[in-house]
């Protein structure tokens, strides 16, 4: 029987190449699952993940007219605890600063589409990301991503922070929102100020008219009832009325004595007659006042009536005046603006991504994901072998 020399040989040299297969195979799900995934990660960060700038600015919003001298305990405690009380302004800019309408000012101002598609960029990082395409949605779902704008309420200060792949363009961003939540301020400014001043202006105007036609109206009543004031002429003709009758009683007291002592004085007829000439002018009088529809008296309410709509749309005027003035102190008073506690900087350090770590991330990620699955198959198997 012929043995082959070589046969040991070959055997041993089969097993120690099939020896790591056997443990490529034995842990393939390890490393399709773990180990590539942490190795691509590593390769992407470490060689093609481009720089990141962030630029950080801080701003608040203030009031000139802050009575802290009269606020109560509970509010100084508020303003330590940092609601300040520009803190609904400050919302609303921040609102602004994460809102479409900033993103299409930005895009007029600095072109960031183009900052954002910048060739400096890797593809995964760059817009449009992959799978997308430039529309302006998903160029605002990108902004989202890289403009952060939030309130910190242990400082009680708002912070924009903008990442770019320069530091000029993370500055520049990050200027330009700053610029633009001014002018939001001032807009709100002027927007509440015209607001209650334009209120009180219609409220001014309409109490001008009303009494302008009042006093027309006045004037109108007077001319056509030939009065000027109907209280007073009608005190004037009583008041002649009243001498008049005091006149005829001292001659009528005349006439009698005369007429029992000397019943046939000649004066008699001629006193007899004057006290009727009295008695008619009295009555002349008193028609004047209180007669017919042509009398005084019935012409004394509509004067009456003109009068009080004079006097009421005149203290009308003088009110709508001094709301006027009142709504133009509280405008003054309410007024807010922008102080800028940190300006934006130009970094000079690429800040993100933070390689190493998101390495790690990734391989922890994976790991996880890898044990969870391998119980899970434990146990199916398990409760398989059981059965």
């Amino acid at each position: 029987m012929n043995v082959n020399p070589s046969f040991p040989i070959e055997t041993e040299t089969s097993v120690r190449r099939s020896a790591p297969i056997e443990w490529v195979k034995k842990r393939r799900w390890f490393l399709i699952f773990v180990v590539a995934p942490t190795l691509l990660a590593a390769l992407y960060y470490g060689l093609i993940a481009s720089d990141i700038y962030v630029s950080e600015s801080r701003f608040v919003i203030k009031s000139p007219d802050q009575k802290r001298s009269q606020m109560s305990t509970l509010a100084n405690l508020v303003q330590t605890t940092g609601l300040s009380s520009g803190q609904e302004q400050t919302n609303e800019v921040l609102t602004y600063v994460r809102s479409r309408d900033a993103l299409k000012a930005l895009e007029k101002a600095v072109d960031i589409r183009d900052k954002f598609s910048t060739s400096q960029a890797d593809f995964l990082s760059r817009f449009p990301q992959p799978f997308s395409d430039s529309s302006f949605e998903n160029l605002f779902k990108y902004y989202g991503k890289r403009v952060d704008a939030r309130l910190d309420t242990e400082a009680g200060t708002a912070i924009i922070k903008v990442e770019a792949f320069t530091a000029p363009d993370a500055y520049i961003i990050n200027r330009q929102l700053l610029d633009l939540s001014e002018e939001l301020v001032n807009r709100l400014n002027s927007r509440a100020q015209n607001k209650g001043i334009v209120e009180a202006q219609k409220q001014v105007e309409l109490a001008t008219q009303r009494a302008r036609n009042a006093r027309v109206a006045l004037t109108q009543y007077r001319n056509a009832q030939a009065l000027i004031d109907p209280t007073k002429q009608a005190g004037g003709v009583l008041e002649i009325a009243n001498t008049m009758i005091a006149e005829r009683a001292a001659l009528q007291a005349q006439l009698d004595l005369m007429q029992r002592l000397t019943p046939s004085n000649p004066s008699i007829p001629a006193l007899r007659n004057r006290i009727n000439a009295i008695s008619v002018q009295i009555a002349s009088q008193d028609s004047r006042v209180v007669g017919n529809g042509s009398g005084i008296a019935s012409k004394l309410g509509g004067y009456e009536n003109l009068l009080v709509e004079q006097e009421f749309a005149t203290e009308s005027l003088t009110a709508a005046n001094a709301a006027l003035v009142q709504a133009r102190a509280e405008a003054q008073r309410q007024q807010f603006y922008l102080e800028r506690v940190v300006d934006p900087n130009t970094p000079d350090t690429p800040l993100l991504p933070k390689r190493f770590l998101n390495v790690l991330v990734v391989f922890a990620a994976a790991l996880c994901l890898y044990f969870i699955a391998w119980m899970f198959m434990v146990g199916v198997l398990e409760h398989a072998s059981k059965e």
